[in-house]
């Protein structure tokens, strides 16, 4: 595995091992087939690493990529985790993670699944509870067609929050149980934007509450568990940032979508050339999406 030059003597930071976990509904769906049996270890292994990543936090140490952005050990570790299982549940698929290039990318695979091993590392690293584990999953047209997510630290009323949706399956589970998303205003009064919203768009028009939490992906789940956050603008990011969410999203009955009323696709640019997405990405139901986007300049 792909280690920093920081604390390689603490296995704890630089090591994950997935243990195998007896079948049950823990996860809110009776794995009782093989591809369900398949997607229940992939949920418990998002699980293990979340929860390692979460006793890791307060060893951490951070170092900075090429781009500026932050790295720690733990992120390297999840990611070394989450690719050993995903290769052995799904050997044919593609596999597409923020830290390692992997280069190999087959058209037309079954599916394609967007890892971000900690989506809010500057967070983590600073101690901060607004981080998770995702990883969303593309179908052979390369269409989201499902996630796990996990927010160890994060929840709705309780100390974590887990989600997930299957591919082939409508429904969206959330700690174990049938989730229901919340109904919202069509006039937003709450609003999550990206910490950098600011640097791209005026948001003086909007006289509601703003939030920020420094993760992509809970900024875009945030209005399917939130019921009093009512949309999101999300700014520039890259497939890992937005895959998990928009695997979610597309199954809680609000729309995702780019500003100028466009489907995010998962094209070269985005999975092999690891571009960011072209535009800045919208969250909410129609009312909150129409709202956005005729009161608000985006900056394009």
């Amino acid at each position: 595995m792909q280690e920093t030059n920081l604390s390689k003597d603490d296995v704890r930071i630089t090591k994950i091992v997935v243990n195998d976990e007896e079948y049950s509904d823990k996860y809110g769906f009776e794995p009782d087939t093989e591809e369900k049996k398949a997607f229940f270890k992939l949920c418990s292994t998002i699980y293990q690493c979340g929860q390692a990543a979460r006793e890791n936090q307060k060893f951490i140490h951070r170092s900075f990529k090429y781009d500026g952005s932050i790295l720690t050990e733990t992120d390297l570790a999840v990611s070394d985790a989450v690719l050993a299982q995903l290769r052995k549940l799904y050997p044919d698929c593609n596999i597409v993670t923020e830290e390692i290039d992997l280069h190999d990318f087959k058209e037309g695979a079954r599916f394609t699944f967007v890892l971000d091993p900690i989506d809010g590392t500057d967070a983590y690293s600073q101690g901060l509870p607004t981080w998770c584990v995702s990883c969303g999953i593309l179908d052979c047209h390369r269409k989201p067609c499902g996630a796990v997510v996990f927010a160890p630290r994060f929840g709705v009323g309780t100390q974590e929050l887990f989600c997930c949706s299957m591919p082939g399956d409508d429904k969206i589970y959330c700690n174990g149980k049938l989730h229901e998303t919340p109904k919202h205003y069509d006039e937003p009064k709450q609003m999550i934007i990206g910490s950098n919203t600011n640097n791209y768009m005026d948001m003086r028009p909007f006289k509601g509450k703003l939030r920020s939490f420094g993760s992509s992906i809970l900024h875009m789940i945030a209005p399917v568990f939130f019921s009093n956050l009512d949309c999101t603008i999300n700014p520039y990011c890259f497939a890992w940032d937005v895959a998990g969410a928009n695997g979610i999203v597309i199954k809680s009955g609000l729309d995702i979508m780019y500003c100028d009323g466009s489907e995010i696709e998962y094209d070269d640019d985005l999975l092999l050339k690891r571009h960011e997405v072209r535009t800045h990405i919208l969250v909410g139901n129609k009312g909150c999406i129409k709202w956005m986007r005729e009161n608000l300049n985006f900056g394009d």
